[in-house]
C-alpha cells in the first residue's frame, strides 16, 4: 500500500475473532480501530468533520479548530488538522489521560482544561466560550456533527457488510458520541432486519437505561447526557458495566487472545458476557 499522507491510512480496519474468552458457542469478532494511524475509531470522524467544513466553505486557511474532547477525537483531529496546516485547541475535563494529552501535544494541539467534576458539558461549555472570543474558530461538535454519523455509515458500516456477507446476529458497542452505534446500525439493520444492537454505558453514569449522569473512569464512553447523535429508535437495549468488569475484560483479552485495548473496548468486551 502507498499513501499520500497519513490520512489515506484511515479506515479498513480488521476484524479479529476473539477465540478463548466466551464459550465455543460464542462467535465474536472485534474491529480493531487501534489499527487507524491514531490508534482509534476517532479518526475516521476527525478527518470527516474537518473535510466536510471545508466542503461547506466552513474552514479556511489560518482558522482555528476547538473541540471539547476526551481523548481519541482530539487526537484524530489533531492528527488531520497537523497535515492540513490548521491550528487544534483541545478542551477537555482535567480527569483525561495525560498519555492522551502528550499523544495530542505531539501534533501540536493545545489545551484547555476544565473541572473533572463538570464532565463532557463543562468542556462543551468552555468550548463555546473561546470560539466566542475568536473570530476565526470552529467547532466541530463531535455529538451533533452529521459527518459523524455518516462516516460510520460510509466506511465503518460497508466494512462490516464486505467482512461478514452472511450476516451477524448481535452487535454491541460502547457510546461517546452515539455517532458510531448510529451510523452502523441505520446501515446494518435495513441490510439485516433480525440484527440486535446494544449500547454499552457505565454503570456509574447509566444515562442511556434512564439513570442519572456520574463520574467514572471508561474515557471515551458515557458522556453523562444523550448526545443528539445518538439516534436511540436505533437501539434494542443498553448494557451497564462497571469499571472493574471493563479493567478485568481489557486485561483479559491481552493475555488470552493477544490484544491490547483501553476500557472502552474492556467494557465492550465484558457487555458480550
Amino acid at each position: 500500500m502507498r499513501a499520500n499522507t497519513i490520512l489515506e491510512t484511515i479506515g479498513n480496519t480488521p476484524h479479529v475473532r476473539i477465540n478463548r474468552l466466551y464459550p465455543q458457542t460464542h462467535e465474536v469478532w472485534m474491529k480493531l480501530e487501534r489499527a487507524n494511524p491514531g490508534g482509534s475509531i476517532k479518526d475516521r470522524i476527525g478527518l470527516a468533520m474537518i473535510e466536510d467544513a471545508e466542503a461547506r466553505g466552513i474552514l479556511k486557511p489560518g482558522s482555528v479548530i476547538i473541540e471539547p474532547t476526551s481523548g481519541n477525537t482530539g487526537i484524530g483531529l489533531a492528527m488531520a488538522a497537523a497535515v492540513k496546516g490548521y491550528k487544534m485547541i483541545l478542551v477537555m475535563p482535567e480527569s483525561m489521560s495525560i498519555e492522551r494529552r502528550k499523544i495530542m501535544s505531539a501534533y501540536g494541539a493545545t489545551f484547555d482544561l476544565t473541572p473533572r467534576e463538570k464532565g463532557m458539558k463543562g468542556a462543551i461549555d468552555r468550548a463555546v466560550e473561546l470560539q466566542a472570543e475568536m473570530d476565526n474558530a470552529w467547532i466541530p461538535q463531535q455529538f451533533e456533527n452529521q459527518a459523524n454519523i455518516d462516516i460510520h455509515k460510509k466506511t465503518t458500516a460497508q466494512e462490516i457488510l464486505r467482512d461478514f456477507p452472511e450476516g451477524i446476529d448481535v452487535l454491541i458497542t460502547g457510546v461517546g458520541t452515539g455517532g458510531h452505534i448510529t451510523g452502523c446500525a441505520e446501515v446494518l439493520k435495513a441490510e439485516w432486519p433480525n440484527l440486535k444492537v446494544y449500547a454499552v454505558e457505565p454503570e456509574a453514569s447509566p444515562v442511556i437505561s434512564g439513570g442519572s449522569p456520574g463520574p467514572h473512569p471508561i474515557q471515551g464512553i458515557g458522556a453523562g447526557f444523550i448526545p443528539q447523535n445518538l439516534h436511540t429508535d436505533v437501539l434494542d437495549g443498553a448494557i451497564q458495566v462497571s469499571k472493574d468488569e471493563a479493567f478485568e475484560m481489557a486485561q483479559a483479552v491481552a493475555k488470552e487472545d493477544g490484544i491490547f485495548v483501553g476500557l472502552s473496548s474492556g467494557a465492550s468486551l465484558a457487555a458480550v458476557g
